[in-house]
């Protein structure tokens, strides 16, 4: 029999930028039209697919949340959030250091938005969305909330029917296409001679973000030895199999019973570990905050954008609460967030583009950054919540 070769979507991608820049220097105008019509009509579907993906994801993830009452998931949820924005606002800060003198707002770089839009499609196919982003999400916490405080079963089914459904079409008709869409644009980037540039400050990004998650785990474990008096780089050598074991699947749900073999090695109670290690596996997000603000950043800097502090604030606070819903499949939480992208930072068609292949590049890391601080939240939480918090909570008590 003869073995099949799959590609993940990270190799489809990487092929399509090369095949996208090979083809684009000999490219005939007709061919780049022909990807320009095809991205136009894709984006379309994106668009048309962002407040369902932000209904179909959040609504059952708060319904779920909320139904599980108790200090310990109050705790968690809060200490997990507040991690993933203190993430997300350290990479703004550190980009906007770093970035300018990176990448610069060079003319070459401003240009590339007018300068794709030199080619023009075939034709056009408008598909409106159902719904705007922000009543998307008012809509999903409304319901989610409901559901969570009525016990509605029949509701409870039909948003947990209605994410499968939007997962499948990730899956099937999204994730499939998205290589192509990427081809187009590098195809598209290179016809018009700006492709050398974008690449060149996309290994500058790159770099930038992978020393950040070196820094933020050596800080979150510096933090979690405050509370049981460790060592942060030993416990950071514990969890190391949770953290490679996430590079290699690229899954936080399937890297979970590594991740809670190490952090009960740490000391943390198995009570404790066996309630936040799967928790924070779906909630905490300091990784992908921490990319996506980057690389959102580094695009408005590459597109002499406007930006602020407050804006990218407002940015992470929604984005600490839509990835918290992302879809377990490669590139989930870029999808989840696309519609925050557009509605806060204003990203046009091409630059979503960019940001899910800039993001997908490194979606490995950003995943064993989540995973790996999973632990350090542990033994936070452990610190007041495990056998060890509560005896001696227990005999200040007494005292």
């Amino acid at each position: 029999m003869k073995k099949t070769i799959k590609i993940g979507l990270l190799g489809r991608i990487l092929i399509a930028i090369v095949a996208g820049i090979a083809i684009g220097y000999i490219s005939p105008e007709w061919l780049a039209r022909l990807a320009a019509t095809f991205n136009g009509i894709f984006s379309q579907f994106l668009g048309f697919m962002i407040p369902l993906i932000i209904i179909g994801f959040v609504t059952p993830a708060i319904a779920d949340v909320g139904s599980r009452a108790g200090k310990l998931l109050v705790a968690t949820a809060a200490l997990a959030y507040g991690a993933t924005v203190f993430a997300g606002m350290l990479s703004y800060f550190t980009g906007v250091l770093t970035f300018p003198s990176l990448i610069g707002g060079e003319e070459g770089l401003a240009a590339v938005g007018e300068e794709a839009s030199k080619i023009t499609p075939y034709f056009t196919v408008e598909i409106p969305a159902v719904m705007a982003v922000m009543t998307a999400l008012v809509t999903s916490f409304m319901l989610g909330l409901g559901i969570a405080f009525i016990s509605g079963d029949v509701m409870r089914r039909a948003a947990v029917e209605l994410r499968d459904i939007v997962a499948k079409t990730i899956r099937v008709a999204i994730l499939p296409l998205l290589p192509f869409y990427i081809f187009g644009i590098f195809l598209i980037m290179t016809v018009e001679g700006q492709v050398a540039t974008i690449l060149q400050a996309f290994v500058k990004v790159i770099v930038v973000i992978f020393f950040l998650h070196i820094f933020i785990l050596l800080l979150q474990y510096s933090i979690a030895a405050c509370f049981n008096r460790g060592n942060p780089l030993k416990m950071l050598r514990t969890m190391l199999p949770a953290y490679f074991t996430a590079l290699g699947t690229q899954s936080s749900a399937a890297t979970i019973p590594v991740t809670l073999r190490q952090t009960i090695v740490m000391g943390v109670d198995e009570d404790v570990a066996g309630f936040v290690v799967p928790l924070c596996a779906t909630i905490h997000m300091s990784g992908s905050a921490l990319k996506i603000t980057a690389c959102a950043l580094a695009l408005l800097i590459m597109h002499s954008q406007p930006y602020d502090a407050m804006m990218f604030l407002h940015f992470v606070c929604m984005l600490g609460i839509t990835i918290v819903a992302a879809p377990g499949i490669p590139g989930g939480a870029i999808m989840a967030s696309l519609g925050i992208l557009g509605s806060i930072l204003g990203f046009d068609q091409q630059m979503i583009a960019l940001m899910i292949a800039l993001y997908i590049a490194m979606d490995s890391f950003g995943t064993a950054c989540n995973v790996t601080g999973d632990g350090a939240l542990a033994v936070i939480l452990d610190r007041f919540f495990g056998r060890r918090g509560r005896v001696a909570t227990t005999s200040g008590e007494a005292a």
